[in-house]
């Protein structure tokens, strides 16, 4: 997303405010905000909160229900019904059956559709409201104490004092009070990926800024810190920050999905067909029959006949049920149209820690350099994971599970920390006793401990870093790695008591102490959940930070595939290209930086897979953005979550393998609906032509048409509730706009076949071969047309032979069962005579049977064939 010159006015009052307060004195800048550095009390912040209103974006809400209503008007569908009504009132003010019944189908589409939508933004609200984003904030008590706590992001208001770290999203528009090495992703806003460096007034340079998001003091709201820690104070929320003020203006929303562009094009293509069929219908009737009205009212209901109105709404609420479908699963569907794409995927890429693992990792062993048993590498370890601020991982938490080194800790207070990042691949914090030294204390990934170590603690005593040492401590982690072990090296520094700030460049000339060993082991379900995967067509592909050693065993340990296997340090040499082929037969991706992560993914994008990506954490939010599926976890970080189209509830692969067959359900029975409706139309047009041109009357009063196709709107109303085959489920579906267009010409013309053995059977059988007895052929087109089309829901919604090898579900039997009995019964009752028809009589339903099942037979037959010959149906 990114911010075009243009838009620079409508944040002329942000870029302002932001300008004024940018280098404010700290203690200045609290007081024009009417706040304290220990944080506000309760009622100022309830006072804020009425005054300046919840800390959201606009355009986040959805839309109010009256403005949902109006929206399921705007369908190119329902106004050509409109327009349909208003002209048969024009034209025939008298009679209102023909707009009572159209109203009757724009009422029901429109209600439908706009019920549907309205509860499906409703429950992605409360879905959403599952995974809220809070920010840690100090805030004075009712006793008047400060405290540091976690509050929910809309509830931030102008004064908070805010603390940030590693894997935060900016909440608000933020002025820096004090940074520690904070460098922050602005990618969001400018759609640069090279993170800037914030800093707090003291340490940054006043000057000309050259713009809003220049400012080295400022964060703006939507972005996240990808490392350092902070803290500030809230300058603007909600609409009044600098994002808020452009969300009416961003260019940035998500590109359409294939899926999208392919309802767009099936939709404006049967538009277009109906635009040039009914001129045609029109134009002939009225040069053969001379009523030029008649023809014209014709033509019109040929045009409604057409219209497939319920297409968004068979949408909606396929998406709608998946997603509540889903939500049962502990899947949150952040975006409906992900849906689809989640039944697409053909590729998983996942980390390993938590997905295959436990996600509960013990600190196994503790190590001197030898690989011996040792309790001073535990001890430094603990003091560096007790004193960070910054985001604590699982391996932090398992060490200072061990609280008996608390009283240790007691001993020390904490000068200064290096905050962690992913390039470094370590963090450092800086203590003092009070009295003699300073020890700053590194743990990290051990090649990146090793390149700054220049010494090594063997027994008791300090030894040179030589080459040949280097190479015995790869060789002991590398066995510790062998047996599914994550191990990080300790290390540490003395220097004398002194008021300097710490920085990177003082990770160097460090003492190597000992090793810390993690285990992690896998989870029992993970080798189901991947032989599931596959079972479905999904392939499964491990890309972490980790190493290679410990993946690969994990890996094996849940049946993957380790024979091919790239490192970070390789995809970095290759270009794209090359990338391309190297991914399709690679299955582990180790020591993977975030970039790296997110041009693997790209790469499988190029060779024609849809790409799922499942990550927690601040490195993967770059894979997340680009995947075609972006999958998180209610308890990631909040960029990790703000990047992702679906957040699982609980991090299992079988909870994805779930998701994957619903979205493939919500796929195929939407594609049941268009291919229905596509073909039909193409069918009936057909027809129409043949009976305009031969017949002394119309085939079909305006009226009964415009019922009949009521009657079928209905029938379609339960295909969201349909079941799919096996078989439809076990491969990844995309759309495939050339199937639309092929699978209408040869479905289309088999129930033309059936419908022009029709017209000769009233015309030589049954006599209805003038105009006096036009209503008797007019009611037997109408029952076979409507129950040939009701009877195509079944023919069409399976590859196998209807109703032996594959049953629809009770609520289609139930209603397209429903739909034929109301059909046969309409020209024996009263609106069949006032739509003028007339009963049929008895030896027309003998016929009517033998019609259906051939053309059942037929359409069967045409099946097979089209199978054979393109090997796909729906």
């Amino acid at each position: 997303m990114k911010i075009h010159t243009s838009q620079a006015a409508v944040a002329a009052k942000t870029f302002t405010n932001a300008t004024a307060d940018a280098f404010r004195p700290a203690d200045e800048l609290l007081r024009a905000l009417d706040s304290r550095i220990d944080g506000l009390d309760e009622e100022a912040i309830a006072e804020r909160l009425d005054r300046d209103g919840v800390n959201e974006v606009g355009h986040e809400k959805p839309p109010h229900w009256s403005i949902q209503l109006l929206h399921a008007f705007k369908n190119p569908f329902i106004i050509v019904l409109l327009v349909l009504a208003v002209v048969q009132l024009v034209t025939e003010p008298d009679d209102l059956t023909g707009p009572i019944i159209i109203a009757v189908m724009v009422g029901i589409s429109v209600i439908l559709s706009f019920t549907q939508e309205y509860r499906s933004s409703q429950a992605a609200e409360k879905l959403k409201a599952m995974v809220r984003n809070t920010a840690s904030v100090t805030r004075r008590a009712e006793d008047g104490h400060a405290e540091r706590i976690e509050v929910p992001v809309e509830e931030l208001v102008v004064g908070d004092i805010v603390h940030l770290g590693a894997g935060d999203m900016i909440p608000a528009d933020l002025r820096l009070i004090a940074a520690k090495d904070l460098f922050i992703s602005q990618a969001i806003l400018t759609g640069e990926s090279i993170p800037v460096e914030k800093a707090a007034p003291n340490a940054a340079v006043a000057g000309d800024s050259g713009g809003p998001l220049d400012l080295p003091t400022v964060c703006y709201m939507g972005t996240n810190v990808v490392s350092g820690t902070a803290t500030a104070v809230v300058l603007a929320t909600g609409a009044r920050t600098y994002l808020g003020s452009l969300a009416r203006t961003l260019s940035g929303e998500r590109v359409q999905t294939s899926f999208d562009k392919g309802i767009s094009s099936v939709s404006w293509l049967l538009i277009r067909f109906m635009a040039v069929m009914v001129p045609i219908v029109f134009f002939i009737n009225g040069f053969d029959k001379h009523d030029w009205l008649d023809a014209f009212m014709f033509g019109l209901s040929v045009a409604v006949g057409l219209t497939p109105e319920m297409l968004p709404l068979i949408v909606t609420a396929n998406l709608g049920k998946g997603a509540i479908a889903m939500s049962k699963r502990k899947v949150v569907v952040k975006r409906l149209n992900a849906i689809q794409n989640f039944g697409a995927m053909d590729v998983l890429c996942t980390d390993k820690t938590g997905t295959l693992t436990l996600d509960k990792i013990v600190l196994e062993r503790h190590v001197d350099l030898d690989g011996d048993d040792s309790d001073e590498a535990l001890e430094w370890g603990y003091l560096n994971s007790r004193f960070q601020t910054g985001l604590r991982n699982l391996m932090d938490k398992a060490v200072l599970s061990h609280r008996d080194l608390e009283t240790i800790a007691h001993r020390f207070r904490i000068v200064d920390e290096i905050p962690f990042d992913f390039q470094r691949r370590r963090m450092s914090v800086v203590v003092t006793d009070g009295e003699y030294e300073q020890l700053v204390i590194c743990k990290g990934a051990v090649e990146e401990m090793l390149a700054i170590c220049t010494e090594a603690r063997i027994g008791g005593d300090v030894e040179p870093m030589t080459e040949e040492k280097r190479a015995e401590i790869r060789a002991m982690t590398r066995r510790l790695n062998e047996d599914g072990l994550r191990v990080l090296i300790v290390a540490v520094r003395r220097d004398p008591i002194g008021d300097r700030a710490y920085s990177v460049a003082d990770e160097s000339g460090l003492t190597a102490v000992g090793c810390l060993a993690f285990l992690d082991p896998p989870k029992d379900s993970a080798a189901t959940a991947i032989r599931a995967l596959n079972h479905h067509g999904v392939a499964v592909k491990v890309i972490t930070g980790d190493n290679e050693a410990v993946t690969k065993k994990i890996c094996a340990e849940v049946g993957l595939d380790v024979a091919g296997t790239a490192l970070g340090r390789d995809i970095e040499q290759l270009d794209d290209e090359a990338l391309d082929a190297m991914v399709e037969t690679t299955t582990i991706f180790a020591k993977m930086s975030p970039v790296q992560k997110a041009r693997v993914v790209k790469a499988l994008q190029r060779r024609g897979h849809t790409v799922g990506f499942l990550g927690d954490g601040i490195n993967d939010a770059p894979a997340l953005r680009d995947a075609d599926v972006g999958i998180s976890v209610d308890t990631a970080t909040d960029i990790a979550k703000e990047s992702a189209d679906i957040i699982l509830l609980e991090k299992n692969l079988m909870v994805l393998e779930e998701g994957v067959v619903e979205g493939r359900v919500t796929f195929g029975n939407i594609m049941k609906y268009i291919k229905m409706t596509a073909s039909s139309n193409f069918g009936n047009v057909f027809s129409v032509l043949v009976a305009s041109a031969f017949l002394p009357f119309l085939p079909m009063l305006p009226l009964q048409i415009l019922v009949q196709n009521l009657l079928y709107d209905l029938s379609q109303l339960s295909i969201p509730f349909d079941r799919m085959d096996e078989e439809y489920l076990r491969v990844p579906r995309k759309w495939d706009a050339g199937d639309i267009g092929r699978f209408m010409a040869w479905i289309g013309p088999v129930s033309s076949v059936f419908d022009i053995t029709t017209f000769w059977l009233m015309w030589h059988v049954f006599g209805a071969n003038d105009v006096a007895h036009q209503s008797l052929f007019q009611s037997g087109w109408f029952i076979e047309g409507l129950l040939s089309q009701t009877l195509v829901v079944h023919m069409i919604r399976t590859r196998r032979i209807p109703f032996v090898r594959s049953m629809a579900s009770a609520p289609v039997l139930a209603l397209t069962g429903l739909i034929m009995v109301i059909g046969i019964y309409i020209p024996f009752s009263p609106l069949g005579a006032r739509i003028g028809m007339m009963p049929l009589p008895g030896a027309y339903f003998g016929w009517l049977a033998l019609t259906l099942v051939s053309y059942c037979v037929l359409t069967q037959l045409v099946k097979t064939l089209y199978i054979r010959r393109y090997k796909r149906w729906l």
